[in-house]
């Protein structure tokens, strides 16, 4: 994901992140923050490496913490806290309800609108993340990823953006494969009913 990429390689002011990937970091309930399962005899796929780093990048904001903060003490409120750190990091236009080009896809001029994360990004982000909780142990009733909060607040920010933005978030459907056609017989024609009693 290129905001996670982006703030590995960014200097920011209150935070640094220059010890991402420091495969020696562990959390107070033993969880390792960047030991996660692979296939031996493969090589990671690129999803589990991206897991993998966004798990290194977790662990480190916690880290970072004021004050620090363990996995286990972990909960959705501090998820929320660093998907919001996160949308400095965001490449998304979101225009605001007072900018011109308020719900236009492709606005035809730049503006002042802030950058965020993109709504899939987080979206995307959030799934490893909880995937990676429970592959290092985390037990899954306990998963501060799958909070309601945060299921909530990506509910809000995907109609924000789908608003902003003028970008439906809609599933698209699946096509279903052409079903054979069914050889029937050619069906009678009805017959046509009496008249009414009295009908002349």
């Amino acid at each position: 994901m290129n905001s996670i990429q982006d703030m590995e390689s960014s200097n920011s002011e209150n935070t640094s992140f220059n010890s991402i990937g420091n495969s020696n970091s562990t959390t107070n309930t033993g969880m390792s923050v960047s030991d996660l399962p692979s296939p031996s005899s493969t090589t990671p796929s690129r999803y589990e490496n991206q897991k993998r780093r966004d798990w290194n990048t977790f662990g480190q904001y916690l880290k970072n913490h004021r004050p620090p903060l363990s996995l286990s003490r972990c909960s959705g409120a501090h998820v929320l806290e660093f998907l919001r750190y996160l949308d400095q990091f965001g490449k998304t236009k979101v225009h605001t309800p007072i900018c011109p080009f308020y719900g236009h896809p492709n606005p035809p001029a730049p503006c002042p609108c802030p950058l965020r994360q993109a709504w899939g990004s987080l979206d995307a982000l959030i799934g490893r993340l909880r995937a990676a909780f429970e592959e290092n142990g985390g037990k899954p009733e306990a998963n501060p990823f799958g909070a309601r909060a945060v299921r909530l607040y990506l509910r809000e920010v995907r109609d924000l953006q789908s608003k902003a933005r003028g970008i439906s978030y809609e599933k698209k459907k699946r096509k279903r494969p052409p079903q054979q056609q069914i050889q029937s017989l050619p069906l009678p024609l009805p017959l046509p009913l009496p008249p009414p009693p009295g009908a002349t």
